[in-house]
């Protein structure tokens, strides 16, 4: 399936003021289901684009602003082929099929933070982790499954205009949150079972899909199974696999991949307003 996707972004100020360079993830990265067949990034006269990759391999734009101005208008624009399969089968190495396991020391390494537990002083997140292991051993998969089906019962969707992510145990106390919160906690009820866990951001394409919205910015989760490799789970929708999601950044925490950070120099009160419009649409085969 091929899908069109907008991100436009825009700032306005109540005068002119100095903009600090900007970071912006939009790139969608390739992948075994995903592939990039075109992007442009429009940032308005006056701007410089600088290309980096970030320590995860993230594509990175640096935006630099000549001038003060009243206004900030940043378009990516992009085409990706999806085939990633809605009932996706994971090729799961023998010595992971059922937990508990052990990372092989390459793995364990590699993973470092990943796959260290969330500070829960008062153990409430990883009480509610291990609710859901029903014994041990038990299969690996089902685990996760049922970890990421568990989500949703509750905790309930609520979008939230607010910037960052609430603290894993401050979404279990509240018993809602936005979808980085819902991945946030899943990523922390994962590490606290040993399992190796980052967070992604991207785009979600699901027209039959009402939380989180059918083509809009989209938060989940990723575990790392020897084998199978990096798994996704969306447990926002309670789903398993790359299908609906394009992903363009992986990072051990959400914050660390908003989509486009900076600052100006300014008081709170120059700023006038902010809009994101997102739009992601299937495209018509060619006849």
């Amino acid at each position: 399936m091929k899908l069109g996707i907008r991100h436009r972004t825009r700032y306005r100020y109540r005068r002119p003021v100095t903009v600090h360079p900007h970071r912006l993830l939009a790139v969608p990265r390739d992948g075994a289901g995903l592939r990039l067949l075109e992007f442009v990034l429009d940032t308005g006269p006056d701007t410089a684009i600088g290309w980096s990759d970030d320590v995860f391999g993230n594509r990175v734009a640096t935006i630099g602003f000549t001038g003060d101005r009243r206004e900030v208008a940043i378009d990516a624009s992009m085409v990706v082929e999806l085939d990633a399969p809605a009932w996706p089968l994971f090729a799961i190495a023998v010595q992971a099929h059922r937990y508990p396991f052990s990372y092989e020391e390459d793995d364990r390494t590699d993973l470092g933070a990943l796959a260290i537990p969330i500070a829960d002083a008062a153990g409430d997140v990883t009480g509610f982790a291990r609710g859901f292991v029903a014994a041990e051993p038990t299969d690996t998969l089902a685990l996760l499954k049922d970890l990421n089906a568990g989500m949703l019962p509750r905790i309930t969707y609520r979008p939230r205009d607010e910037e960052g992510t609430q603290s894993p145990a401050e979404t279990l106390a509240l018993g809602s949150g936005s979808c980085r919160d819902i991945a946030a906690l899943f990523i922390a009820c994962a590490r606290s079972l040993r399992f190796g866990a980052r967070a992604v951001s991207g785009y979600l394409h699901d027209p039959g899909q009402t939380a989180g919205g059918h083509g809009s910015t989209h938060a989940w989760a990723e575990v790392f199974l020897p084998g199978a490799g990096w798994i996704a789970f969306d447990p926002t929708h309670g789903r398993v696999g790359d299908a609906h999601l394009i992903p363009v950044a992986v990072a051990r925490e959400n914050r660390q991949i908003m989509p486009l950070t900076g600052r100006y120099a300014g008081s709170a009160d120059d700023m006038l307003d902010m809009d994101v419009d997102v739009m992601v649409t299937a495209m018509a085969a060619p006849r």
